[in-house]
């Protein structure tokens, strides 16, 4: 049974014994070797863990008992409880020859997937085998073809973010969004839509991975159209809003900042719905936050925004971000927090916008040791 199951992989299943019996690992050993599998032997827990370190196996086949306690189980429990910590889907058979029905319980609920007492029988073990290399192979097809989804989702969604950023005269542009996930639910655009009006815009869905993602694709095809509308930003977010209203699930939305730059006379027309609100550094040394806002996206259909302006000056800087850039939170759970964007801003005067950029996400990615607990995405408007 168990050599027919073999011979219909692309390579030998790899078992994982451990047992400090030199003898029994020998038996172990041929009996496997004859049926297929393709074995390695550990005599002690520590070594267990090294081997799966070093490599990848479909089963552990694992005594219960070992020297220090050769009766409890103890060792072997403790075992048990490290395997399954560092890996929650590896198929794990305990063996015992004092085993009792209280072992074989804890090493259950410890999470073993199956127990054999020794003697053993031949045939038994085999199955017991046999099942536990198929769930493997089940579970490793699953994942694979989970990634290749997740690859397809991403190649989309990096499909829907600017692959370069337009060239506008007098003004330096630079735009950057990092998942926390394969997928991520922030968005940002920046897109000429006449020779003198330029988009910037941001937004933010509520939660991470593949289900916010298929949201923020969502504005994504409902906002393109509008755009090319030249409508003003506040009737864009009503229009935007009535149509995510209709497709946003309960207790989802999506926060939106809009804006269109005008370079004839440096003008900034914007409309904030429900995002943070952006950062003015001014070349003078003056930073504010362009805090006129509106509800969220997708959850008031009727909701009337309105829109403000603001004219940039030479040197002036526009820092747009999501949450997840100022929310990371060091060891001590203190949140980067947006006094830190604009204080780098204003201490690096002469960085151009990729510069500026760069330096605020390390920063941010710095303060929480590299793990963000949430999308990040920036985009930084320099005036020259």
């Amino acid at each position: 049974m168990s050599m027919a199951h073999q011979s219909q992989t692309s390579r030998a299943a790899r078992v994982l014994l451990a047992d400090d019996q030199p003898h029994v690992l020998d038996a172990l050993q041929l009996l496997l070797k004859n049926n297929g599998y393709s074995t390695e032997a550990a005599t002690h827990p520590s070594r267990v863990l090294q081997a799966l370190d070093a490599g990848q196996f479909d089963v552990v086949l694992m005594d219960l008992n070992y020297t220090r306690d050769t009766t409890a189980g103890g060792e072997g429990l403790e075992l048990v409880s490290q395997i399954r910590s560092r890996d929650a889907s590896l198929p794990l058979v305990v063996m015992t020859a004092w085993s009792s029905v209280d072992l074989a319980v804890e090493a259950m609920r410890r999470g073993a997937s199956d127990f054999i007492q020794k003697p053993w029988q031949n045939e038994q073990l085999l199955q017991k085998l046999q099942t536990q290399v198929e769930r493997m192979s089940a579970i490793r097809q699953a994942q694979r073809r989970r990634a290749d989804e997740l690859q397809e989702a991403r190649d989309i969604q990096n499909k829907l973010l600017p692959k370069k950023l337009p060239e506008v005269a007098d003004y330096e542009i630079a735009g950057i969004t990092q998942p926390v996930r394969f997928v991520g639910g922030d968005y940002y655009n920046v897109v000429r839509i006449s020779d003198a009006q330029t988009v910037l815009c941001i937004a933010d869905v509520a939660g991470k991975g593949l289900a916010a993602a298929l949201l923020m694709s969502s504005l994504q095809a409902a906002l393109k159209p509008l755009m090319w509308q030249k409508l003003a930003p506040r009737e864009l977010c009503s229009r935007l809003n009535r149509i995510l209203c209709d497709i946003t699930p309960v207790g989802k939305f999506t926060s939106f900042f809009y804006s269109v730059l005008d370079s004839r006379d440096a003008r900034l027309t914007y409309c904030n719905a429900g995002h943070n609100p952006p950062i003015l550094v001014r070349a003078n040394g003056e930073a504010t936050e362009l805090n006129a806002a509106g509800a969220v996206l997708g959850q008031f259909p009727d909701w009337v925004y309105e829109q403000s302006e603001v004219r940039l000056g030479s040197g002036d800087k526009l820092l747009l971000f999501t949450d997840g850039l100022i929310e990371a939170s060091d060891a001590d759970e203190e949140a980067f927090g947006e006094h830190r964007l604009a204080a780098i801003a204003l201490n690096n005067p002469a960085q151009n916008a990729a510069e500026l950029m760069n330096s605020l996400m390390q920063a941010s990615s710095a303060h929480c040791g590299g793990h963000f607990q949430d999308d990040a995405s920036m985009v930084v408007l320099r005036a020259m």
